[in-house]
């Protein structure tokens, strides 16, 4: 089952099997995952059949082509792309079964409790206690820029379990249950006027010793398979040409041509290029992804995403002149999920300003392409090796 015709013949068995005309939706998603056709790169009993990560381009043809639902990753995001693959690399073998099913299919939405108020950008910072109880951990602490912590039924989570060892050093990783008592949701409304991101008060969460992923002290280590997985998933997503922020106005341009200006179609035609090479980098990039996780390039492309929906944006507000001021809607909402390029040119203008903080800021990710990529040498720091407990705050 290496080939793609192999794949082939499976996704019609699949297809033949359940209809997706006269199939619940749901049931089709969990027949599929059991077909080893949901990320045929994971391992067999695990939605995968153990095959190169560039063959899931030839099992999703297929089931476009047959009209196939699918998991609807707008919502589910976070689990697809910084929970499932951390579980599958630290996860025990209960927690995987358990987990990685229902998160591709839908049923249960994840979300990630990693940011605090004095840890954003020095993430290693955090504050959130565990305090080891027996078979449980007690969590104590607070995470924001939570996005749809509102709707997730499971979540990521680090906090510092040593106070004693340096900051990088006494980290351990969990899954938590958004739905324990302790758990306080509140929302965080933004520019758009939506509340996406919320914060998230932690009082005593009792989390058991099982739910932990990795090593106990190794919660930064397990992290940076996080990160670097949801870099990936943020820059490098896989999108048609024109696909992303460069869409609506490369549409704009040409159903409105009084709108039309030399200079504005210099500007649209250096950004359509940029978008176009990005595009094409990001699909490169999850070819290299066959061979392993994910590395420090997937910040580069994080960078250029950020880099480019910015300047899009702004330049589709000014193409449109005064329509460009006007905005849709400023109602008060919670969405079920993140949508970076939906409504109008004000809202893309506006959300893309959160593209340079969410999934590691731009400033940080400049470091880790100078040092990672390029090989130029790391800035000074000096609280490398000393306890968290004795660093100023």
């Amino acid at each position: 089952m290496t080939d793609a015709a192999a794949l082939r013949s499976l996704t019609k068995e699949l297809l033949a099997a359940h209809p997706p005309a006269t199939t619940d939706r749901t049931d089709f998603l969990k027949a599929r995952f059991d077909a080893g056709l949901a990320w045929v790169h994971y391992p067999k009993g695990l939605g995968g059949l153990d095959v190169p990560r560039s063959l899931q381009a030839v099992v999703d043809t297929e089931l476009t082509a047959a009209g196939a639902p699918d998991n609807d990753p707008g919502r589910i995001g976070i689990g697809l792309g910084m929970a499932a693959p951390t579980i599958l690399k630290y996860g025990s073998e209960e927690l995987k079964q358990r987990f990685l099913r229902p998160l591709w299919v839908g049923e249960e939405v994840w979300c990630q409790l990693f940011s605090e108020p004095g840890a954003g950008s020095d993430l290693a910072a955090l504050a959130t206690r565990a305090v080891r109880d027996g078979d449980d951990w007690v969590i104590n602490g607070q995470k924001v820029w939570t996005s749809s912590a509102h709707v997730a039924r499971w979540a990521i989570l680090i906090a510092r379990t040593d106070p004693d060892l340096p900051k990088h050093r006494g980290i351990t990783y969990f899954i938590c249950d958004m739905t324990d008592p302790g758990v306080e949701v509140r929302p965080l409304r933004q520019i758009t006027g939506e509340a996406e991101f919320n914060e998230v008060f932690l009082t005593d969460v009792r989390i058991p010793d099982a739910h932990r992923l990795g090593e106990i002290g190794e919660g930064w280590k397990v992290a940076q398979t996080t990160l670097m997985n949801e870099r990936v998933s943020i820059g490098g997503s896989r999108l048609p040409r024109e696909g992303g922020m460069i869409g609506p106005i490369s549409a704009t341009w040409r159903e409105r041509p009084e709108l039309r200006t030399h200079d504005l179609h210099q500007r649209l035609l250096t950004l359509w290029v940029e978008a176009e090479v990005s595009r094409l980098a990001g699909e490169r990039l999850r070819q290299q992804l066959a061979a392993g996780q994910p590395g420090p390039e997937g910040s580069g492309m994080k960078l250029a995403f950020a880099r480019l929906n910015q300047e899009i944006s702004g330049l589709e507000v000014e193409l449109l002149g005064s329509e460009g001021l006007l905005y849709s809607d400023w109602t008060m909402s919670r969405p079920d999920h993140v949508d970076f390029t939906g409504r109008d040119a004000g809202y893309r203008y506006l959300r893309s300003k959160g593209n340079s903080i969410e999934g590691g800021t731009s400033e940080v990710l400049l470091n880790i392409v100078a040092e990672r990529v390029l090989g130029l040498p790391s800035e000074p720091r000096n609280d490398k090796d000393v306890a968290w407990k004795d660093l100023a705050r």
